[in-house]
């Protein structure tokens, strides 16, 4: 039944639903599991998985039963939803479907509802101590945004989504600004200028008290994801943890064990050493600003790109932003929403890119493999389901 379901992550457009209407209901149905659990909601354009992960293996590290609501999903539908780093029991996902199947179609509810809900019911019957909740896309339409948190957290604001969210920096940090709540305080990970007056506005609209992680002290800790980027995360997470009354050593201890404990994957997730073959999810502008200068700093003999993308980006651009001496094996992940193979192959051309087409992700992998000797660096990246295709 879920992949009949309307799915932004693949389907686009047609799947995004900017009305909370059919959300509140289906929670009122489902007798309100949202308004029963504790929950920490985390929005932003980039980070928010990987500080939603951060802030749930602190909190598991501090002794607590923590639900983590994440996506979309790499291999399985259940890395969505985990209690404690397990995925969801497939026998409560089928019994849930099974039990609410005649409802889901008749209010044509969509995939994400559908799994927010799911996600809902299943933190409250398993009596977590927390739910980390990380916003789909946006936040003041989000599915998401049913919930009244302990604390809010938005790591930052980039162009992503325009088509949904505004085209200016202050109008995507309204909609993200749409999860600050009466009196609950919110983090935001990253002061930029066109961007703060939108926060602090709302947050004192909403009597909620605001702070600026960036704006404070440096933490000084460290993580076991290793991307250059996630040092801004380390800070947001950190600032969050610190207001929820968790100890320094606890935040440290939590923030190093943040894969064991929670299962996160595809940030700068270093697959293989020799040849060093890294693959990141980093999808936009914003993401791949920090990614690329990783990749130029790392010690190699020759770089081989293996990158497809969705089509709802602005390729061209990022395609540029790539090392242009890298040798570019280009393939649409196996989703409608793939930006079609000619259109890519298209803007290698405009580039004068050195460049090869694939039927797939594994043949431009594998492509990669045969054309890479021991000292030379492989990087799988450019949208999620590329990622997901190869892990």
């Amino acid at each position: 039944m879920l992949d009949q379901l309307p799915m932004y992550q693949s389907k686009g457009k047609e799947a995004y639903r900017p009305n909370l209407s059919r959300m509140k209901e289906f929670c009122s149905y489902l007798n309100s599991p949202e308004k029963k659990i504790k929950t920490i909601h985390i929005a932003g354009t980039n980070g928010k998985g990987s500080t939603a992960h951060m802030i749930s293996s602190v909190l598991q590290e501090a002794g607590y039963r923590v639900g983590l609501y994440t996506s979309p999903h790499l291999n399985d539908f259940r890395e969505r939803i985990k209690i404690n780093g397990s995925l969801i029991e497939k026998k409560y996902i089928t019994k849930f479907v099974q039990s609410n199947r005649e409802y889901i179609d008749a209010n044509s509810l969509s995939f994400f509802e559908m799994t927010v809900g799911l996600a809902f019911s299943y933190f409250f019957n398993q009596k977590v101590d927390y739910a980390v909740i990380e916003v789909g896309m946006g936040g003041r339409f989000d599915g998401t945004n049913l919930i009244i948190p302990e604390l809010s957290v938005i790591t930052n604001i980039g162009f992503d989504h325009i088509q949904f969210l505004g085209n200016t920096l202050p109008d995507i940090a309204m909609e993200k600004a749409g999860i600050i709540k009466h009196k609950i305080p919110v983090i935001i990970g990253e002061t930029k200028s066109e961007t703060k007056r939108v926060f602090i506005d709302r947050a004192k609209m909403m009597n909620s008290p605001i702070i600026f992680a960036d704006q404070q002290k440096p933490v000084g800790f460290s993580s076991d994801l290793k991307g250059n980027y996630q040092k801004k995360n380390i800070q947001t997470a950190s600032i969050a943890l610190s207001k929820l009354n968790i100890n320094r050593q606890v935040i440290q201890l939590g923030l190093r064990k943040v894969i064991s404990n929670t299962g996160i994957q595809g940030r700068w997730q270093i697959l293989s050493k020799r040849p060093l073959i890294i693959s990141d999810i980093a999808h936009n502008q914003e993401g791949l600003d920090y990614v690329i200068p990783q990749i130029k700093s790392q010690n190699f003999r020759r770089l081989h790109l293996v990158l497809g993308f969705v089509k709802d980006k602005a390729v061209k651009k990022l395609l540029k932003k790539f090392p242009s001496s890298a040798i570019f094996y280009l393939a649409a992940p196996n989703i409608p929403r793939a930006l079609p193979i000619k259109e890519l192959e298209n803007f290698a051309i405009e580039l004068n890119l050195n460049f090869e087409i694939f039927s797939s992700v594994s043949n431009a992998l594998n492509k990669a493999k045969s054309m890479s000797e021991e000292d030379d660096l492989i990087y799988i990246g450019g949208s999620t389901f590329v990622v997901a295709e190869i892990l």
